[in-house]
């Protein structure tokens, strides 16, 4: 009985040894695992914070491109529909320059047009000349070109349309810039507390002032010239020449035509005679001399000489 008591002894010892040893171990991993569990959780959350924050930011960054998309298509002009400049250049020509003149004036403003610039002249050959500058609205240039070419015989005709309108939108948009620019620098001015910087400020907003009215006056420009169209007319009267050069000559014709040969054959007579005239008046007056004076002296000399010899 006391020998067996001995193993008893030593295995409980052992066994006491492996239990305190197995909750050291348990302690141990126990802490382990919260600390793992406390830098996962810490990772997650900083994770979680970074994607919120990076979420933010992207939506930070996508109001403000929507903001700057819609601010900008705000100030992007809006295309209406093409801008074309439309000039036509005709030459027509009539009986009568004067009344037709007047129809081409009320063919403009019947339309709504106005009458720019005009000049009326005559030729070498006594012929009427007018050339008139007419301003048409676009809708009505077809209409008014046609009544211009019925006016008489058309001679000649050149029309041309540009289309202009990336040059419109271009400078409407480019006016919208500068407009922003303008108040940013007087913006600027209204903050600055240094003259020198107030000066600087007045300079650059002077500049950007002066480009404003550049752009204005091209956009005032493009309009007139969209919203009117150019025609100028030329208008030359038909001659006696041309209108009688097709027909055949009649006997009053022949008369007249032979009339004026003579008439032009003595006006050239009297001008050789007009020419030869101080010339036949100087040898007039030498054979006057000669037969006067030198001739009737010639037959004494010779006579008086003859006697002389014997």
């Amino acid at each position: 009985m006391h020998a067996s008591s001995k193993p008893t002894g030593r295995s409980a010892h052992r066994r006491t040894i492996q239990v305190f040893a197995g909750l050291l171990l348990a302690i141990a991993l126990a802490l382990t695992g919260c600390t793992n569990a406390g830098d996962g959780g810490g990772d997650s959350d900083s994770g979680a914070a970074g994607a919120d924050d990076k979420a933010a930011g992207l939506r930070t960054e996508g109001n403000g491109k929507s903001a700057s998309g819609s601010k900008a298509d705000r100030e992007q002009p809006e295309l209406t529909g093409t801008h074309i400049i439309r000039t036509a250049k005709l030459t027509v020509r009539v009986d009568d320059v004067a009344e037709a003149l007047d129809d081409a004036r009320r063919a403009a403003e019947d339309a709504g047009g106005i009458v720019g610039n005009e000049n009326t002249s005559r030729d070498s050959e006594g012929r009427e000349r007018s050339r008139v500058v007419l301003r048409v609205p676009q809708d009505k240039y077809e209409d008014v070109l046609s009544a211009l070419e019925g006016t008489g015989k058309l001679v000649g005709k050149d029309a041309k349309a540009q289309d202009v309108t990336d040059r419109v939108v271009d400078v409407e948009s480019r006016i919208t810039s500068q407009r922003a620019s303008v108040a940013r620098v007087r913006e600027l001015m209204d903050r600055a507390t240094k003259l020198s910087d107030v000066v600087t400020l007045e300079g650059e907003l002077s500049t950007r002032q002066s480009d404003l009215e550049a752009l204005l006056a091209q956009q005032k420009s493009l309009k007139d010239r969209t919203s009117l169209a150019t025609i100028t007319l030329s208008l030359t009267e038909n001659g006696t020449k041309a209108d009688t050069q097709d027909d055949d000559p009649s006997f009053g014709d022949a008369l007249g035509g032979g009339w004026d040969a003579f008439v032009t054959a003595l006006r050239w007579i009297a001008i050789v005679l007009a020419a030869v005239l101080p010339f036949a008046a100087v040898v007039a007056l030498l054979v006057l001399l000669w037969l006067r004076v030198v001739r009737p002296r010639w037959p004494r000399r010779a006579a008086g000489g003859g006697e002389g010899e014997d």
